[in-house]
């Protein structure tokens, strides 16, 4: 399975800015300034004080850009497997 696909397979989450987990991404009601999104692993993964300043950083930036990055810590990769060679 190609990476794009398990990425969209995964079960993404919104972040509210007091850190606790929303519900499903993409059901904000504020649709100029959305929530924060994650994938629900890597929310687990961090404390409620991670998840909200990451939740903060974006909601600070407001309407100015489209494009917020993650902090440090909610950082989110994904790590590719080797190629099986063949023969």
């Amino acid at each position: 399975m190609g990476e794009l696909k398990k990425w969209v397979k995964q079960k993404w989450v919104r972040i509210g800015t007091d850190g606790s987990i929303k519900g499903a991404c993409g059901t904000s009601k504020n649709k100029k300034n959305p929530d924060r999104c994650l994938p629900l692993a890597k929310a687990r993964s961090l404390t409620k004080a991670q998840r909200a300043a990451t939740a903060k950083k974006k909601k600070a930036s407001g309407k100015r850009k489209q494009f917020v990055r993650n902090t440090p810590a909610a950082k989110v990769s994904f790590k590719k497997g080797r190629k099986k060679r063949k023969g």
